[in-house]
């Protein structure tokens, strides 16, 4: 397992993170997964015996059971340097107060996740999602409130866009208080739209990016193929992360992971997990499942070093649209520019 800096912080952090989602199977989270406390306690055995060093949850997550189960199965397992991850803004309760990023909610929600995970300090304590009703400037002092105290160490966001970062960066910077060391998007083969802003915007300001949702919710795991998908799982319909637009890109991406994987001996979702670790600013990919063979087949993507022939089939099925004209100059002057200037757009010399 490779560890790396999470972006200008000096902690260093596994290129795969357990991620918790399916801990609890509560409330809305039930259809995603339902791992009790027994089953969980052999999935986090396995990830921290392969060298991972992160577990991700949100209060959110089955309504808190998934923090509860992560803080039980941490009692016995302290010694391990175990880091814990959450994040806070999603409604934990029926009144006015209980979502949202006022400083009110996000000193309760951490209280209330530091009882759950049985810790006195979170790690990595992420806002999951702009509120575009609290000021920013209210909701940075509150995370930084937070680090002073020592009862969080290190501050993210999640699914912020571009302008969103900026300005909270920005209010950081003029107040002198914590900046966000990372950002956790969505960011898959199948969608690469975070190539436009966010990466360039994490490799400028020293931000470790986490990915969520590594494989598009199972697409790109190799078991959905064009016209057919794996009895007891969905194929298109009702997709919505990431909703699909052209059905024959996908497809065309999958097949290229899967004719990577037969002739490398792998999965096709350690060739995807593979080809995000090697892409510039990623710091970590977030893994998730239901059963210790999804975790076992994943936790093998560290180890899976592709060529460069393999990464440009990839990059080339799964090109983005040129939506901007200076993105068009930048592609077609790749001789003309430096590692440094092609780096600043996620782009390879």
């Amino acid at each position: 397992m490779e560890y790396r800096l999470l972006g200008r912080s000096g902690l260093k952090v596994s290129t795969l993170t357990m991620g918790t989602m399916t801990f609890g199977g509560k409330g809305a989270f039930a259809k995603v997964g339902a791992v009790g406390l027994t089953e969980a306690a052999r999935l986090v055995d396995l990830c921290l015996d392969a060298g991972v060093n992160l577990i991700d949850t949100a209060d959110v997550y089955s309504e808190g059971l998934s923090e509860e189960i992560v803080g039980d199965l941490m009692q016995t397992r302290k010694g391990k340097g175990v880091l814990l991850a959450t994040k806070v803004r999603f409604p934990m309760g029926a009144g006015p107060n209980d979502r949202g990023l006022s400083r009110h909610h996000i000193i309760a929600g951490c209280e209330a996740s530091l009882r759950r995970l049985k810790t006195e300090t979170i790690d990595l304590y992420q806002v999951h999602q702009w509120d575009g009703l609290t000021p920013v400037e209210e909701f940075m002092e509150a995370l930084d409130s937070l680090v002073r105290a020592g009862k969080v160490r290190y501050i993210g966001c999640s699914n912020f866009s571009g302008w969103h970062i900026m300005k909270a960066l920005g209010a950081a910077t003029a107040e002198h208080r914590q900046r966000f060391v990372s950002q956790q998007i969505h960011y898959t083969l199948e969608a690469r739209e975070a190539e436009y802003e966010l990466v360039p915007i994490s490799l400028d300001q020293g931000l470790g990016i986490l990915v969520w949702s590594p494989l598009a919710g199972g697409l790109l795991s190799g078991k959905h193929r064009r016209n057919a998908a794996p009895e007891g799982t969905r194929q298109l319909a009702g997709w919505t992360e990431p909703p699909i637009r052209d059905e024959n890109r996908l497809w065309a991406i999958v097949d290229t992971l899967v004719e990577i994987g037969n002739a490398r001996g792998a999965s096709a979702a350690q060739v995807a997990l593979a080809w995000l670790l090697g892409r510039p600013g990623v710091t970590s990919v977030v893994i998730g499942g239901r059963t210790e063979a999804q975790f076992a087949d994943n936790l093998k993507a560290a180890d899976l070093q592709l060529s460069g022939d393999e990464r440009k089939r990839l990059d080339d099925v799964s090109a983005l649209p040129i939506l901007y004209p200076y993105w068009h100059q930048i592609q077609t002057a790749r001789d003309r520019l430096g590692p440094a200037d092609l780096s600043l757009f996620g782009l390879a010399p």
